[in-house]
């Protein structure tokens, strides 16, 4: 199954991250370009894949995970505010799957399956 796919988890409370808009670009002529903007669910999920079919292709990505607001709607105070995770996609045949694991004050992801 071809297609690129994020799971957003909050590691300060061990749960999902519901409601995180993430905007997803791809660079083209020097530039990005934006294609399309996403909200994870409350299995801190999308609904659908970030890409697929006749979008995705090879070439560079990045994904823009809007935290700050997130964590604005809690007590806790938020060092974070924008990620931005870019990477590139080689092979259009495959599946990428980006994680991101996020605290107020610090963030990682990996190549998932």
């Amino acid at each position: 199954m071809t297609k690129l796919t994020t799971h957003v988890l909050d590691t300060m409370k061990g749960l999902p991250a519901a409601g995180i808009s993430i905007e997803i670009y791809r660079q083209e002529n020097q530039g990005w370009t934006k294609v399309s903007t996403v909200i994870t669910n409350q299995d801190g999920r999308t609904d659908d894949a970030l890409l697929h079919g006749s979008e995705y292709k090879a070439g560079k990505y990045q994904l823009i995970f809007y935290v700050g607001a997130y964590f604005a709607q809690s007590e806790n105070p938020s060092f974070l505010d924008d990620i931005v995770i870019r990477f590139g996609l080689s092979d259009p045949t495959s599946l990428i799957h980006v994680p991101l694991l996020v605290s107020p004050y610090s963030f990682s992801s990996y190549r998932g399956s």
